[in-house]
């Protein structure tokens, strides 16, 4: 094992992730809540009064911009705590006056992938009114407090309230983009008794868990698996070196196996757990390169012999497996960084470099391969040329002796 691997390895295993804390508070430079609740994730914090007379939820969400064009949001979702169905107040800078605008927001099931603009829509509930205002600045910039102030009509009896909030960077026009998806930003719900403040959050997988599960399958599925294939493809066909290809790669491939195990079991512990979030692509894409890599070790019982007809339909099916699982881990590495929020990091950046070497190592084998083939086929052309040549030199001289004899008899 290489120290260049190690030193990704630790520096994987390092990642951790410092949730930022606040203590909130009742009071507000426009009036006093009852009540107030810190929220687990982005530093945000809620502050309301309850009002059972008339059933009305008087409340202010606080938040921060993470960049002076970005936006925050505060909502409620009727059916669930997911972000999925909510009803949000999106605050964000007003393109044309450079003041904060309040719109309200409808989020369908499309907005996972949003293929077009979000369009502001009624809010949807019963919401008496709203406003937002910026606590400290008057235009926002990165790390600049926000209040999104609220006044919602609840169903007697109906005190508990699925509450979502979240923040992006950009605003295309009046619509909001996607927001990061660190686990901390999948994970920003909580559902909240207005009446007797008891809150329910989204629990997070340790973040020790998470580095563990992202070292392990970058370090398996994203390097030792596809320098295992390097190794047979441009090692193999090389017969001076005796089996010892057969067994780096061998040994290769089962370090990445094992490796690549423990990091998908961490997986479906995570998995398990109630989650903000479904990863339903990095999910997919980490079982296909499980299964495909099982169905290559299981092969490896049925191998046939050399001299056996078979054996070029097993190796073909080896290679296009093999081949499979390798590209698929690849895509799947890269996949986990976004589902991270570590798609800009200097995490991402030390695989690329990895990456990037082992491919680079193995362009400069591939030309090399080739190179020596067409050189082969060279040298091989021109010994039959000469073969042939010498033979109808042969035939000719055999011809014109004949010919010497007859004419002498």
């Amino acid at each position: 094992m290489s120290p260049s691997f190690l030193l990704l390895l630790l520096f994987l295993l390092g990642f951790t992730t410092t949730p930022a804390t606040t203590r909130c508070t009742t009071a507000t430079f426009i009036k006093t809540y009852q009540k107030c609740v810190t929220l687990p994730t982005q530093g945000a914090s809620l502050a309301w009064t309850y009002h059972p007379f008339n059933a009305t939820l008087d409340l202010a969400f606080s938040g921060t911009f993470i960049s002076p064009s970005g936006w925050v949001a505060w909502g409620l979702n009727p059916d669930s705590p997911a972000m999925t169905g909510a009803h949000a107040l999106v605050a964000f800078p007003d393109p044309s006056s450079g003041g904060l605008l309040l719109l309200p927001f409808v989020l369908d099931p499309s907005v996972r992938i949003q293929n077009a603009p979000l369009v502001s829509r009624p809010f949807g509930l019963r919401l008496l009114s709203s406003s937002a205002v910026l606590r400290d600045s008057r235009s926002p910039s990165d790390g600049s407090a926000v209040l999104i102030f609220a006044t919602l009509w609840l169903s007697p009896n109906h005190t508990r309230v699925h509450h979502v909030w979240n923040r992006g960077l950009y605003v295309q026009g009046r619509s909001p983009t996607i927001h990061p998806t660190a686990p901390s930003d999948l994970a920003s719900r909580a559902t909240i008794d207005a009446a007797s403040t008891a809150a329910e959050t989204a629990p997070q997988a340790p973040d020790a868990l998470r580095s563990a599960h992202a070292a392990l399958n970058a370090a398996s599925w994203g390097l030792l698996l596809p320098a295992g294939v390097a190794v047979a493809r441009y090692l193999g066909h090389r017969a001076s070196r005796g089996p010892s290809w057969l067994y780096a790669h061998a040994a290769t491939q089962i370090a990445g196996l094992l490796l690549g195990t423990a990091g998908f079991a961490i997986g479906i512990v995570m998995g398990n757990r109630p989650r903000g979030a479904e990863h339903r692509l990095h999910r997919g894409l980490g079982v296909a390169a499980f299964v495909t890599a099982a169905l290559q070790s299981a092969a490896l019982l049925f191998q046939p012999k050399a001299t056996n007809r078979f054996r070029k339909y097993w190796k073909s099916y080896h290679h296009l497996v093999g081949y499979g699982c390798a590209v698929v881990g690849v895509a799947n590495v890269f996949q986990g960084f976004d589902v991270m929020g570590l798609g800009r990091s200097y995490w991402k950046l030390a695989y690329c470099l990895a990456l990037s070497t082992l491919a680079g190592v193995c362009v400069a084998l591939e030309v090399n391969s080739w190179v020596v083939f067409c050189r082969n086929a060279e040298e091989e052309e021109e010994t039959t040329t000469t073969t042939t040549r010498e033979g109808d030199s042969m035939e000719g001289g055999r011809a014109s002796s004949s010919q010497k004899q007859g004419l002498s008899l």
